[in-house]
């Protein structure tokens, strides 16, 4: 599956630009990761870019809403098993797949994690992702109050399944999306 291909399907499921953006986030993510693992950042990234496609028409994460409704949409469209199966794992507790290869243990360890770091962006003067830095990030993590909805037990646990301690983690992902800050609309705002 080519990149055109995974993004026409985003576009065609998703209008929300804050959902767009986190799934450019978690391909930006992916991508960087799959180097690591001798994966195919294509696939990484298409993996990445898919996998919350169909959240904002079946927004419920049940087994007659997201991820499963929108693996039912993908296998229709010829897409790849592999895609598929690493998209259900990012749901276990809905789908009963259990995130085996490198390639699901990433999506699960980067996909709450991007939304994190886009929030610790966002709370700062500039909203510059490129202003941030690891030790702000571990701040914001310690403060409980902060992106409360984030399940940094979640991030930590799928951090050291990968075998990566929590600090490079976050660094790698937080490098990646730094290096695509354009993109992904984190460049921020010029101070006046």
């Amino acid at each position: 599956m080519d990149r055109n291909q995974a993004w026409s399907i985003v576009t065609e499921y998703t209008q929300g630009d804050s959902l767009r953006r986190h799934m450019l986030a978690v391909e930006t993510a992916m991508r960087a990761y799959a180097p690591r693992f001798g994966g195919d950042p294509e696939l990484w990234g298409a993996v990445g870019l898919l996998h919350d496609f169909d959240y904002e028409k079946y927004p419920d994460v049940a087994v007659e809403g997201h991820p499963v409704v929108g693996s039912k949409i993908l296998r229709e469209r010829g897409i790849s098993d592999e895609i598929i199966k690493a998209i259900m794992a990012h749901a276990e507790e809905i789908t009963g797949v259990k995130p085996e290869t490198p390639m699901e243990k990433t999506l699960v360890a980067v996909d709450e994690l991007t939304g994190f770091l886009i929030a610790v962006a966002l709370v700062r003067p500039s909203k510059s992702i490129l202003d941030v830095e690891l030790k702000s990030v571990k701040k914001k993590w310690k403060d409980r109050t902060f992106a409360a909805p984030v399940h940094r037990e979640e991030i930590e646990h799928a951090a050291a399944a990968l075998g990566v301690p929590l600090d490079e983690h976050i660094q790698i992902v937080l490098d990646a999306m730094k290096a695509n800050a354009e993109q992904l609309g984190l460049v921020g705002v010029a101070a006046s």
